[in-house]
C-alpha cells in the first residue's frame, strides 16, 4: 500500500474531508448537494471546497483501496458508452468481470480497432494475464483486436450476452446527469478512476444474497475506506 494520506495544512478534520469525498464519489450527488448535506450536519464547507477535496484526495484514496485478485477463470465483459464533452463525442471503453466488478475504463476519441486494442493491452497489464473468455456486442473492432492481442482467448459476441457490461453503465449515467456532464476529457478520466474504485469496494458481490451478508460487506467496506483515507475509526 502507498504511503498514508496527509492532511497537513487543512483546517477541517480528516474525518470530514473523507466523508465529503465519499459522498461525492459514492452517490449521484452534485457538489452543491454534498455542500447541503454537510451543512445539515453543521459543517460549513462550500461546494468549491468539496471539489478541491475530491480532486486532491480522491485519487489517493482510490490507489490505497484493495483490488480484487485476478483469476484465469474470469470472464471479461467489454462495452463502450458514448459521452459528449464540449460538443465532441468520446467513447468510454469499459470492462467488467462476471461479478460486475469494474476492471478498467479508458476514455478515447475513437471507436475502432486501435481503441479496442488499447483497452485489451491495459487489461492484460493490470490483470496479469488473459481471461477464460471475453464477451462483447457485435462491434467488429473487438474481434479484430482480440485476434491480434490474445488470439487464444474464446470470444463470444452477442448483444444479449453482454447485459453485465451494459448494466454497469447505469450508475455512471446517473452520475453524469447529476453533474450535468463533464467539462474535459481528463477530468472525466480522473473521475471514473476514483468512482469505479469506490463502487467496486461498496457494491456487494452477486453471491451476497442475504441482508446480513450485504450488511457485513458494507461494514467491511467502510472500514477499508477509513483505512485508505487514513481516518481513525
Amino acid at each position: 500500500m502507498s504511503k498514508p494520506v496527509s492532511y497537513k495544512r487543512h483546517r477541517f478534520p480528516p474525518e470530514i474531508i473523507a466523508h465529503a469525498v465519499w459522498l461525492y464519489f459514492r452517490f449521484p450527488l452534485s457538489l452543491r448537494l454534498v455542500e447541503e448535506m454537510l451543512l445539515e450536519r453543521g459543517i460549513v464547507a462550500s461546494y468549491e471546497t468539496v471539489r478541491r477535496w475530491a480532486l486532491k484526495f480522491g485519487p489517493g484514496y482510490a490507489r490505497r483501496l484493495g483490488r480484487k485478485t485476478p483469476s484465469r477463470r474470469d470472464v471479461w465483459h467489454l462495452d463502450e458508452v458514448v459521452v459528449t464533452i464540449a460538443g465532441q463525442k468520446h467513447w468510454l471503453w469499459r470492462a467488467v468481470d462476471q461479478d460486475g466488478y469494474v476492471l478498467d475504463e479508458v476514455l478515447q476519441t475513437r471507436r475502432n480497432t486501435t481503441a479496442a486494442k488499447r483497452l485489451l493491452r491495459r487489461l492484460l497489464r493490470k490483470q496479469g494475464g488473459p481471461p477464460r473468455r471475453m464477451i462483447t456486442d457485435k462491434l467488429g473492432s473487438y474481434a479484430a483486436a482480440r485476434r491480434q492481442i490474445m488470439p487464444e482467448v474464446e470470444h463470444r459476441s452477442h448483444k444479449g450476452l453482454n447485459n453485465r457490461a451494459e448494466n454497469s453503465h447505469l450508475p455512471f449515467r446517473r452520475l453524469e446527469r447529476a453533474r450535468q456532464g463533464f467539462r474535459s476529457a481528463g477530468g472525466l478520466q480522473r473521475f471514473v478512476n476514483v468512482f469505479s474504485a469506490v463502487r467496486n469496494l461498496f457494491v456487494p458481490p452477486r453471491s451476497h444474497h442475504s441482508a446480513r451478508a450485504t450488511y457485513l460487506h458494507r461494514l467491511n467496506a467502510m472500514t477499508a475506506w477509513n483505512v485508505a483515507a487514513n481516518v481513525a475509526t
